[in-house]
């Protein structure tokens, strides 16, 4: 959330990055948080005054009462009671429009980095970097989802029967490569310096708002509606919330957490081969790495987290790309995204994999999560990023690595899982 202080006296300043991010309402709701912050102060304003009335009267009370002049003191009394009622009326309306005002500014986005790029589409998306050589498949080869039928190592059949569409079941040693996934990428996020953590996937509203969820992602939450809690849609949000309404002290930092857990997304997403297999699915698992850290150290932390998932992506030999997202691509709670792509060589196209993101104080300021150094008291800098997200990255280890004896997996898997082919 963006702080009032910022919009009350840099407002150009925070419009121009509302309009990088494309943000429709920009100028009308900043004029509505401006008037409602303007009442704000004059009725609180009207209330201190008020009360501090009332607090010299009380005193004149006393003393009349003990001068015997209790007369006087009935019509002063009379005078405090009126300013008393007043300030009840005034504490309502104040309540009332504080309320208004926090509706108003969980409305804006993020305010983008300078270095985000201009444009609206995904297509405006500037690639930064490029690894590993595209590879070129024998004649006849599958995509995915004809290659887990042929292996018979994950089914889309059973998932749809138990539950619905876009929740596949793992077999065989889909289930034991999915499981050598997840152990790979959390052993290497430790090896990083990252502790592991385990933590719920169902969360309250409290965790939602905190991360930026709630209310911008509320139709594409799952939602346990008799418990008020909410599936994850991705590990950043239990994990980032541990430090939720927290003071740290500076020794603490940085703070570099990961976690494995299983993600939860409702939206369905388009029809044709984007969505099809495990291209985009309503449950998938990842492994996630958060970062707590203090304003001044955020941007050298991304850059390391961009290179963590860089060593992940080339110890499985998978090529990629890296983007810097363009201010209309970018979620709503992030100042600058790096998105990785690995290539498909079946389905011949690029597939999003992670998503290294800075959201500077942004979910700091939601969740009151700060520090205190020399005395003051300042809100912190989170990061995430997917480290990695599974489904495009089995699909892609599939497709790339398919040759006529069945799928040959790079060393660094084939050792967690136990096997080198499939």
């Amino acid at each position: 959330m963006l702080s009032l202080q910022l919009i009350r006296e840099n407002k150009d300043f925070v419009l121009k990055g509302l309009r990088k991010k494309h943000f429709a309402a920009a100028e009308e709701t900043i004029e509505k948080i401006l008037l409602a912050d303007q009442k704000r102060r004059d009725l609180q304003k009207q209330n201190d005054d008020a009360l501090s009335k009332v607090n010299t009267l009380s005193r004149q009370i006393g003393m009349l009462m003990k001068s015997g002049k209790h007369a006087e003191a009935e019509t002063i009394k009379a005078e405090s009671t009126a300013l008393r009622e007043l300030s009840k009326s005034l504490h309502e309306s104040l309540a009332a429009t504080e309320m208004e005002l926090q509706q108003l500014l969980v409305l804006l986005p993020n305010i983008p980095h300078a270095d985000v790029p201009e444009g609206r589409h995904a297509s405006d998306n500037v690639v930064v970097h490029q690894w590993g050589d595209l590879p070129v498949l024998n004649e006849g080869a599958k995509p995915h989802w004809d290659l887990i039928k042929e292996y018979d190592i994950i089914d889309f059949e059973l998932g749809n029967k138990v539950t619905g569409a876009g929740f596949p079941v793992y077999k065989g040693k889909g289930a034991r490569l999915q499981r050598a996934l997840i152990n790979f990428f959390l052993d290497e996020a430790i090896k990083a310096g990252y502790q592991e953590i385990q933590p719920p996937i169902l969360v309250n509203q409290e965790s939602g708002f905190g991360t930026g969820q709630l209310p911008d992602k509320d139709g594409q939450m799952y939602y346990a509606n008799e418990d008020n809690l909410y599936l994850i849609p991705t590990a950043e949000v239990p994990i980032t919330n541990l430090y939720r309404d927290m003071i740290l002290k500076p020794e603490d930092l940085p703070i570099k957490l990961a976690g494995y857990t299983p993600c939860f997304r409702r939206e369905a997403g388009s029809w044709g081969a984007e969505v099809r297999g495990l291209n985009r699915l309503h449950q998938f698992d990842k492994v996630e790495i958060v970062q707590i850290v203090a304003p001044e150290e955020s941007y050298n932390q991304l850059q390391e987290m961009v290179t963590h998932v860089k060593t992940l992506l080339e110890k499985m030999e998978l090529p990629y790309r890296i983007l810097k997202l363009c201010g209309g691509d970018m979620s709503f709670a992030s100042a600058l995204t790096y998105d990785f792509e690995v290539y498909s060589a079946a389905q011949q196209r690029w597939l999003e994999v992670s998503s290294v993101s800075n959201f500077e104080t942004f979910q700091a300021n939601r969740m009151k999560l700060r520090y205190k150094v020399e005395g003051k008291t300042l809100l912190l800098h989170t990061l995430n990023g997917s480290a990695l997200a599974l489904p495009r990255i089995v699909a892609a280890l599939l497709e790339n690595n398919q040759t006529p004896n069945g799928i040959k997996l790079p060393e660094a898997i084939a050792e967690y899982a136990g096997f080198d082919m499939i």
